[in-house]
């Protein structure tokens, strides 16, 4: 079911999403959260879709505001979709003009599950500080997306310099399966000393620097990174021992291989992770990320590895 709702308000549009649940019997029991997406106009309906297919394992109301322009006459247009049209949630879609192409606490207050956990949700750009911004106070965690900012590399920058505790980033989410496959590496190199890890990958991908940074600053060792125009995301990762190289290569985008000396290529179901699949992994936490928070902060502007992390933030990067 969709519901249109043109100059309308919050409160209205929560007197018509009360009428509609008592005329179609809809059950909100269990609604675990509320998540709110902050989107561009234009670029709201591929959140959305992600959004309804995490609210299968995270039941939730979506808030979704669509920023249109400010310099446009004040209003705001709303549209319900329940049911079919929703997943297994309900989503109310706030079209802000003019002065409310802002989002804030005031102007989505009314909208808000009661003692439910707030998410929320920058899908491309988002504030200089989200954890500051009016939506971002309330929230219990923060999700920003760098690879699909405008400027991948100084989104990162902006996110290390004003982290908060509950922040995280899908670019970080993107790379989850090779962090498992890497620590599982860890445990049977035991004490073995990395002299440097190698990562390559995509030229503007910031999931490329934050697995080199990471992996640096676990094993205390150099970090390369190689970058071309035509890859895609991440698809090598090296540690350099005295033993010899262990690589973990994922040529296509559903098989990795991991080589190791003196032992058979080994196989393993690395499947790309797309952005259903990352949005829901992060809604089963609410507690803050504590390594990634390590790894954007400490790590990614670690004195020793700060060389290397500005040529590749800067493009200057080995090819």
């Amino acid at each position: 079911m969709i519901v249109q709702m043109e100059n309308t308000t919050t409160s209205l549009i929560e007197k018509k999403l009360h009428a509609l649940r008592d005329e179609n019997g809809v059950v909100t029991l269990g609604r675990v959260l509320t998540l709110v997406i902050l989107a561009r106009a234009g670029h709201s309906e591929m959140a959305i879709e992600a959004a309804n297919f995490a609210s299968h394992e995270h039941p939730c109301r979506i808030i979704v505001h669509v920023a249109h322009s400010a310099n446009e006459t004040t209003r705001l247009d709303g549209q319900l979709r329940m049911g079919g049209d929703a997943g297994a949630s309900e989503v109310i879609i706030l079209h802000g003009y003019g002065e409310l192409a802002e989002p804030t606490e005031t102007l989505i207050s009314a909208l808000l599950l009661p003692d439910a956990p707030i998410v929320a949700w920058w899908p491309h750009d988002f504030p200089d500080s989200p954890g500051e911004s009016s939506i971002g106070k309330i929230a219990h965690r923060r999700i920003t997306d760098s690879a699909r900012a405008d400027d991948p590399f100084e989104s990162l920058r902006q996110l290390s310099q004003q982290y908060r505790p509950g922040d995280t980033d899908l670019a970080w989410t993107r790379i989850t399966s090779w962090r498992i496959q890497l620590a599982a590496v860890f445990d049977q190199i035991g004490s073995v000393p990395v002299r440097e890890v190698i990562v390559e990958g995509a030229e503007r991908s910031p999931s490329v620097v934050l697995m080199g940074v990471w992996l640096a600053n676990a094993l205390d060792c150099e970090a390369k990174f190689i970058t071309q125009s035509e890859r895609s995301g991440m698809d090598r990762v090296t540690l350099v021992t005295d033993e010899g190289p262990i690589e973990l290569h994922r040529p296509g985008s559903t098989v990795g291989v991991l080589r190791q000396p003196g032992q058979p290529d080994q196989q393993i179901a690395m499947p790309v992770r797309d952005l259903n699949v990352c949005l829901a992994e992060e809604l089963r936490r609410l507690d803050p990320d504590e390594v990634y928070g390590d790894v954007i902060t400490k790590a990614l502007q670690s004195a020793r590895l700060e060389e290397a992390v500005e040529d590749a933030m800067d493009g200057e990067v080995s090819s």
